[in-house]
């Protein structure tokens, strides 16, 4: 087979959830399948030594033209020109024209909702999901199989759009290896005072997008903060000024001496900021799946996330489960959790046995077995027997 993967944005050094699920899938798959021709279609960027070719998968680097225009135009000439078996489109869109059949992973399906609260999102944001919106319930009727990632997005894309229920498939995502080892101490030392963090802190992985619950979040933590004025917050992926606009009134105290917010963190700083949280906080409102909450586990740190959406499914009871609209609830499992060793360490422990459910090569497994499913062609014993 000679199968073309869409990963167009994985060279960019500030990788988004798709990305790394991009990039993670593509190098699962040169790790069990020696046999197939891949080529894999990214548009160049600064992080170009994330992904290697290997003798049958073959990196393509294509001029960086704006999106829209190397989705539709760029994509299906170099599919024709690699003469592509199957496309794989991994990122929610994929060509309106292609001259060979596509597979979907579409993600979610956010952009077609109704949304709630403030819009923060950029202008780019803005015009990113106009396109989705036009764009995707069309394309979902021309692709050959669509794989999304979790079964209760499964039933959102069934309940929003009009595509067929037999050819919509779930394979749920995994949890990456650069994550489950343990931090050097001396790298920790100096971590810790890059961040001016104490003892005791909380992580939470910021967003501007109003489902991410970041009010509600920072309402929970200043409740707790009140008696626990030498617990910390840590707050990823945003600006201080945009913390300080969601803060509740009369909590600039806590937000000048509790609330850390050190910007976009690096792989190992996320690393080592999972293993020494004491809790890892995902209230969010809406997900298609929270691969952060598997991150947690992998590095032993205890999760409350939400009761909603998709996160029950990816936590199972290896975390605690909130209501993520009521503020109160978040504070009282911080509350529950922090002060209990016993129930830590039981978290502990169910999380890094959840995250054995979610490996990567299981997902390039049904991902291959989809391949050869769509193309009709018996599939290698020594690749695709294994994930039974």
């Amino acid at each position: 087979m000679r199968i073309g993967i869409e990963a167009q944005r994985i060279f960019r050094s500030h990788k988004h959830g798709m990305d790394v699920v991009a990039l993670e899938l593509v190098k699962a798959i040169q790790n069990i399948d020696t046999k197939n021709q891949y080529y894999i279609f990214i548009k160049k960027d600064e992080d170009n030594s994330c992904l290697k070719s290997t003798p049958n998968v073959k990196v393509i680097e294509t001029s960086s033209y704006p999106y829209i225009i190397w989705e539709q135009i760029i994509l299906p000439i170099y599919a024709w020109y690699y003469k592509i078996d199957l496309l794989h489109c991994t990122s929610n869109t994929a060509p309106f024209f292609c001259p060979c059949p596509i597979i979907l992973t579409l993600h979610d399906v956010i952009f077609l909702e109704k949304r709630k609260g403030k819009n923060t999102m950029s202008w780019y944001q803005k015009f990113g999901n106009l396109y989705r919106k036009w764009l995707v319930p069309a394309i979902i009727r021309r692709t050959v199989k669509v794989i999304t990632i979790s079964h209760q997005e499964r039933e959102n894309i069934l309940g929003l759009t009009n595509l067929e229920n037999q050819k919509l498939e779930v394979i749920h995502n995994g949890v990456s290896k650069n994550f489950g080892h343990k931090i050097p101490e001396t790298l920790a030392f100096e971590m810790s005072e890059k961040f001016l963090l104490g003892d005791e802190f909380a992580l939470f992985l910021g967003n501007v997008e109003p489902r991410k619950n970041t009010p509600n979040l920072l309402k929970s933590f200043v409740a707790y903060a009140q008696n626990h004025p030498d617990f910390q917050l840590v707050i990823t992926g945003v600006n201080r000024k945009f913390v300080a606009d969601q803060m509740p009134p009369n909590s600039s105290n806590i937000l000048k001496r509790q609330i850390i917010t050190p910007g976009f963190v690096s792989q190992d700083e996320l690393t080592f900021l999972y293993s020494y949280a004491k809790v890892f906080l995902f209230p969010s409102l809406r997900e298609g799946f929270g691969l952060p909450i598997l991150e947690a586990m992998s590095q032993g740190t205890p999760v409350i996330t939400s009761n909603t959406s998709s996160m029950p499914e990816v936590a199972g009871d290896a975390a605690i489960l909130i209501d993520p609209n009521d503020p109160t609830q978040i504070t009282a499992g911080m509350e529950k959790l922090l002060k209990n060793n016993t129930l830590r360490q039981e978290l502990r422990l169910k999380g890094l046995e959840r995250i054995g459910h979610f490996s990567w090569e299981n997902t390039a497994k049904k991902y291959l077995e989809q391949y050869y499913s769509i193309l009709s062609i018996k599939p290698h014993e020594e690749v695709i027997l294994q994930s039974a």
